[in-house]
């Protein structure tokens, strides 16, 4: 698979789960690439549902970001 359809394949999966109400909770980066933990609130209660997803390529890796400053600037 070349590196541009592992991109997409990682950027529909980031959109599936934005798609689905999840938000960025956390991100660690590594030398074999970054994990984004996802979380989505189910109720009032405090209840959430979370979901990682391994990022591998540097163009998800740039795309999860614009994301994260976007969510971050909805915040304020």
């Amino acid at each position: 698979m070349s590196e541009y359809q592992q991109f997409l394949q990682e950027r529909d999966r980031i959109d599936n789960l934005l798609q689905k109400g999840f938000k960025i909770k956390h991100i660690t980066e590594n030398l074999s690439g970054a994990f984004v933990e996802f979380e989505k609130r189910k109720n009032h209660d405090g209840e959430s549902n979370n979901e990682t997803l391994h990022i591998i390529t540097p163009e998800a890796r740039k795309y999860f970001s614009v994301i994260l400053i976007k969510q971050q600037t909805e915040n304020i």
